[in-house]
């Protein structure tokens, strides 16, 4: 019955978010694979290490990260896997990166209230943290990758000869 009700739901939608939804879903998924994998082997397709990205973005930017971190948020409680911060982070950064859209992951660790390790991870872009923002005082960034875009301007130049 909640089935039922959920696809409801969802075919009510409007076109564009029925498929950011799917999208989310889709990132979500390759974002498990990502965590299931030696992340030595994976790191490289973060970016590039030990930086970040700018904290200011464009006005027409900010919709579409909002409408990322929704879809993502959303998704995530809907899949057949686990989907927290880690895999969150990578389906956001991978969503922004085929909207050409810089963004910066990070990687911390702190203790829990038992004084066990643990880790978290979080995505910005710009000012707006995508996925992770909640709780994320509480770690010590460890690791950061930005992914930049390359803005495809072209340079013409005349030479004298």
């Amino acid at each position: 019955m909640k089935l039922i009700k959920k696809t409801r739901s969802f075919l009510r939608l409007e076109t564009s978010e029925k498929i950011l939804l799917l999208e989310a879903f889709y990132y979500l998924g390759y974002g498990r694979i990502f965590k299931a994998l030696p992340f030595s082997r994976v790191a490289p397709t973060l970016g590039e290490p030990m930086t970040e990205t700018s904290f200011s973005e464009s006005t027409s930017d900010y919709v579409v990260l909002q409408n990322i971190s929704k879809a993502i948020h959303r998704m995530s409680h809907y899949t057949f896997w686990e989907s927290q911060c880690l895999v969150k982070a990578v389906a956001g950064m991978k969503m922004l990166e085929r909207r050409q859209i810089e963004s910066t992951l990070y990687l911390g660790t702190g203790k829990d209230k038992q004084g066990k390790l643990i880790a978290h991870a979080w995505l910005r872009s710009g000012s707006v943290y995508v996925t992770g923002s909640e709780g994320k005082e509480q770690f010590t960034v460890v690791g950061k990758f930005s992914k930049r875009m390359n803005n495809k301007k072209t340079t013409i130049t005349h030479s004298k000869t």
